[in-house]
């Protein structure tokens, strides 16, 4: 069942007891009134209405309530099927499924389950260039069993050639992985989770990598939190490090850390946290200068990082688009091309082919498919033959998924008159294919083309 989400969204987070009163809808920013006395193109108002008290009362009553209410993109509740027996429901707009009538909050408070429930494009990329693979040779590549230390794969993150890769094409990635030189899959683990805001915000970048390559010494805040940071060297970077440093300096146990560290996204909070940290730890017998610094760590980490589990699914697209790239890279590209996963445009990801060695393809209403495909041609030595990326005619512009389908469905034509007959485009389509020379095989120049 589909979760519902407010709007505006609920300022408020889970206390850090479960005795704390929930925080007011309103507390976090101006009252009408403080507004009418602090805005100068209010003042009108304030004059006209200013001494209205209890008009005041039932705006400020009003103000911060939900405006309406909308289906969360991706927050499935799962139970059994007493479900709706335990919950108010709305039809969805659209598609009429029951959507639950409760926000994420309400959902937690209640014990329900709600998963986040993502759709990647980048699959769908990978599965059709594996698809391609195996109508274009026979091979059939398993990317789940694919070899897990592959040199030629780690080489290529190495030289942040990563356009187009799952997590790692970013610029701001593409530097990352310059400085951290992945080796081994937990790299790529701690790779996507050191880009986040919370270990940026903590510094904790840079004293990773020069603790990796031996540049720095690895350094604990305190020798009790060598356990929970030793397989980051010394640097936070994953949320269960943040509830392990919180259990241990404070006694409070791991679920109600897992509350301390969620409440630490709201500013709110984070006074009360800061106070409830520094009282547990040093009843612990933690000095000023350790609590001091654990929660400078802490704070800023905040809940702006990942769990391990969260990156460790990114890292296997990661990873098997890497693989990908470096093994069957007309594939790869066709796959991109075709469903658009990133965040570049194709043009750019057409240079980054041909600059990789990908021949590409033109256009050709006798040779291209309604999506990107392989197809083997010679290099430009003739020396070898190499697999080429074919362009698609499903990006010729204004073409209807109907035309791109009987053009492929028609190949091959033996002439313009026999295509025009036959696949029966439109004419602005028939011209654009004209236009990039998906019809020179006819023989005639394009601008004759054009004119027929």
């Amino acid at each position: 069942m589909p979760c519902a989400t407010w709007a505006p969204p609920c300022p408020w987070t889970r206390p850090t007891s479960t005795a704390s009163p929930r925080p007011s809808r309103t507390s976090a920013r101006a009252t009408p009134r403080a507004a009418l006395a602090e805005l100068p193109e209010l003042r009108a108002v304030a004059k006209e209405f200013g001494d209205r008290d209890r008009l005041w009362e039932l705006v400020e009553a009003l103000d911060g309530l939900p405006r309406g209410v909308a289906m969360h993109p991706c927050g499935v509740l799962l139970s059994d099927a007493s479900l709706l027996a335990r919950t108010p429901v709305v039809p969805t707009s659209g598609e009429g499924l029951p959507m639950s009538q409760f926000d994420k909050e309400d959902v937690e408070d209640l014990g329900l389950l709600k998963l986040d429930v993502l759709g990647v494009r980048m699959q769908s990329a990978m599965a059709h260039a594996v698809t391609e693979v195996e109508r274009a040779t026979g091979e059939r590549v398993d990317l789940d069993a694919v070899e897990p230390g592959d040199p030629a794969t780690y080489r290529l993150i190495q030289s942040t050639e990563t356009l187009g890769c799952f997590q790692i094409e970013s610029p701001g990635q593409r530097d990352l992985v310059g400085r951290l030189q992945p080796s081994t899959f937990h790299d790529l683990v701690v790779d996507i989770s050191l880009f986040r805001p919370g270990p940026v915000a903590a510094d904790m970048v840079r004293p990773f990598i020069e603790a990796r390559h031996g540049r720095a010494p690895v350094r604990y805040p305190h020798p009790d939190l060598a356990e929970p940071l030793k397989e980051t060297y010394g640097v936070v970077v994953f949320h269960e490090q943040i509830i392990h440093i919180v259990d241990i300096m404070t006694g409070c146990g791991r679920d109600e850390a897992d509350r301390v560290r969620r409440g630490l996204s709201d500013p709110e909070s984070q006074g009360r946290i800061r106070f409830w940290f520094a009282q547990h730890a040093a009843a612990k017998g933690y000095d000023t200068e350790t609590i001091a610094r654990a929660w400078e760590i802490v704070e800023a980490f905040g809940s702006y990082g990942f769990c391990k589990a969260h990156a460790v699914a990114f890292a296997v697209p990661t990873y098997q688009s890497a693989w990908l790239k470096a093994h069957h890279p007309a594939a790869f590209y066709a796959g991109l091309l075709t469903h658009d996963p990133g965040m570049y445009p194709k043009r750019l990801l057409l240079a980054d082919a041909r600059r990789r060695g990908v021949p590409i393809l033109p256009l050709d209403v006798n040779r291209s498919a309604v999506a990107h495909r392989i197809e083997l041609v010679s290099d430009n030595s003739g020396s070898r033959d190499v697999w080429g990326l074919r362009l698609a005619l499903s990006d010729v512009h204004g073409i209807s998924e109907a035309e791109a389908a009987r053009i492929a469905d028609g190949q091959p034509y033996a002439s313009l008159v026999d295509f025009w007959e036959r696949a029966r485009p439109s004419k602005p389509v028939a011209q654009r294919l004209a236009q990039v020379g998906a019809l020179d095989a006819f023989g005639a120049n394009r601008r004759d083309l054009q004119l027929h």
